[in-house]
């Protein structure tokens, strides 16, 4: 028999003694990274190709509007921060169906979601960071043009205080409407580790609820004055429209006589934003708690 012999080799290990940044820390570095991933930053080439074109596609029409209203010199913007958000929801729609399941699909997949969900995280910081992480990156999106707009405007001397405000609006329409987005693209990403099906359903969803809202408010608004009010609250069905109606509500920012939400119709506005958002974070949360006990 041979004689085998145990060797133990000094490969540089030593024992760590500095501070330990806690939750806090990991939670922040994890929302950096997400943030970084949703625009391909730190991945292969393909996967900058889609946001970084999704990008490019939302803000190249505000500069050639902004070169067409310095160039004419227009009474006043042709396209204005809050008109242009909605004007490009596919775009929109587009960039959240394609990066949500790469920020939570993808762990779920791989199950690295196990690996994120030991200590000293727990699952409700996992949650949070991707969330804020989608919210800010839908941020970029939509508020870069906004700026490019703004600034546009500023340098065909508009007025200082109403171009000021009308950006101020286009900022809070953009935050309403990435965090209400995220969540529900969180959730339907959460629910399948499959990035193709989560990107179908997301689609399908925002597609169906916008398609169902439009044609409701259409059919609706032909019977009269009478029927205005069941064809505004046809908007709860869409995130788009609700987006766009609390917006309105908020800032009293009613362009060129548009719809203005009574003090009743905003509040139920607000009460269902805040019930969907809600449902859709301990949605996620809840699946994330499913995980990590399976």
């Amino acid at each position: 028999m041979s004689d085998r012999t145990g060797v133990i080799h000094d490969i540089g290990y030593r024992h760590y003694d500095g501070p330990r940044l806690g939750r806090w820390a990991i939670t922040q570095a994890l929302m950096v990274s997400s943030l970084r991933h949703a625009y391909g930053l730190g991945r292969s080439g393909k996967s900058k190709v889609m946001p970084i074109f999704l990008l490019a596609v939302m803000v190249v029409p505000a500069a050639i509007v902004v070169g067409i209203e310095n160039g004419l010199q227009f009474d006043k913007p042709p396209v204005e921060p809050v008109d242009y958000i909605y004007l490009l929801q596919p775009v929109i729609a587009l960039y959240l169906a394609s990066q949500a399941p790469q920020l939570f699909s993808r762990d779920l997949r791989y199950r690295s979601i196990v690996l994120y969900l030991a200590r000293p995280p727990r699952r409700t910081d996992y949650a949070l960071a991707k969330l804020t992480a989608l919210v800010a990156a839908q941020m970029i999106l939509i508020c870069i043009p906004l700026v490019v707009l703004y600034a546009g405007a500023l340098l065909a001397k508009y007025n200082f205080l109403q171009m000021s405000k009308q950006f101020v609006a286009g900022l809070a329409g953009a935050l309403l409407l990435s965090i209400l987005l995220a969540a529900i693209g969180g959730l339907i990403a959460a629910a399948t580790p499959r990035r193709g099906f989560a990107v179908a359903a997301i689609i399908a969803v925002l597609i169906v609820s916008f398609t169902a809202a439009t044609t409701t408010m259409a059919i609706v608004d032909q019977k009269g004055d009478m029927s205005s009010t069941a064809a505004r609250y046809a908007s709860l069905v869409s995130p788009f429209n609700l987006t766009e109606a609390l917006q309105t509500w908020f800032l009293r920012n009613n362009r060129d006589g548009s719809w203005m939400p009574t003090t009743q119709q905003g509040l139920v506005f607000t009460a269902v934003y805040v019930l969907l958002v809600a449902a859709c974070v301990w949605g996620v949360n809840a699946r994330y708690a499913k995980v990590a006990r399976g």
